[in-house]
C-alpha cells in the first residue's frame, strides 16, 4: 500500500513502542499499513533497543513517509508512551504494541465512531486473543486472574491528545499503566466502550507485560 501524501493532515496518530523487538515489529507494522483508512501517522517510539531497530525504522521510513522514529533512553513503556502522545500531531492518539498488530478496519470503526460520538475523551474495547489465554494477572491481587474483558487494555485506546495532556498521560508503574489512566479519565473525561474485535492481542511473546507478570508471580508463589 503506498503512503498518503506528506501534505495530508493525519487523522490520528499510532505510538508503536518497542524495545529489542524488531522481529516482531514488521507484524504490527504492516498491519497498520494495511488499514482501510490512510490518514495516519505512525510513531516508532524506540525504547532504548540494541537490536536492528533503528535500521529497521530507517528503511521504513523510506518507503512510507507516514512513520517517524523517535528513540529514547531504555525508560519503559511509561515514559515510551508518553514520548508518543508528546510528539503525536494528530487530534486523536492510539497505540499498536509492538507484538500485536490491528485487524485492517481497525482505525476505521474508531474514527466513524468518534465522528458519530464527538463527546468521547478516551475510547477502549475490542480485543481478540490469539496464542495464549483470555485472562492476566488481577492488578490489585497478581496472585489471581481476571478476564481480558474487564480489564482495559491500553492498545485499544484512543485518546483526544489534548485529553491526554490534561490528564497527565501515563503513569508509573508500567503494568496497570493502562487502567490508572482509564481511572483518571472516568473522574475527569467521557470515557466509552467499543466491542467491535479488531486489535489482535498476542499471548505468544514472551516477554509481553501479562506474561512477564505471570512469572514474576509463579516466583513470589514458589518461594
Amino acid at each position: 500500500m503506498s503512503s498518503s501524501p506528506a501534505s495530508t493532515p493525519p487523522a490520528i496518530t499510532v505510538v508503536i513502542c518497542t524495545y529489542n523487538r524488531v522481529k516482531l515489529l514488521p507484524r504490527a507494522v504492516e498491519s497498520l499499513r494495511q488499514q482501510t483508512v490512510t490518514q495516519w501517522e505512525g510513531l516508532i517510539i524506540d525504547d532504548g533497543s540494541t537490536d536492528n531497530t533503528r535500521a529497521y525504522a530507517e528503511t521504513l521510513m523510506e518507503i512510507d513517509r507516514r512513520f517517524k522514529y523517535i528513540r529514547q533512553a531504555h525508560s519503559g513503556l511509561t515514559m515510551a508512551r508518553n514520548a508518543g502522545i508528546k510528539h503525536a500531531t494528530a487530534p486523536w492518539v492510539t497505540f499498536l504494541d509492538s507484538d500485536d498488530e490491528y485487524a485492517a478496519e481497525h482505525l476505521e470503526s474508531r474514527l466513524n465512531y468518534l465522528n458519530h460520538n464527538p463527546e468521547t475523551d478516551l475510547l477502549y474495547g475490542g480485543v481478540q486473543v490469539v496464542g495464549g489465554p483470555d485472562f492476566v494477572p488481577d492488578l490489585h491481587d497478581p496472585t489471581k486472574s481476571i478476564p481480558l474483558a474487564e480489564c482495559f487494555i491500553g492498545g485499544t485506546f484512543v485518546l483526544r491528545r489534548t485529553a491526554a495532556i490534561e490528564l497527565g498521560g501515563f503513569q508509573r508503574p508500567d503494568y496497570g499503566n493502562d487502567y490508572d489512566l482509564a481511572q483518571r479519565a472516568l473522574e475527569r473525561a467521557t470515557v466509552r466502550k467499543v466491542d467491535f474485535p479488531t486489535y489482535i492481542y498476542h499471548r505468544d511473546a514472551p516477554d509481553s507485560m501479562c506474561n512477564l507478570m505471570e512469572k514474576s508471580c509463579q516466583r513470589e508463589m514458589s518461594r
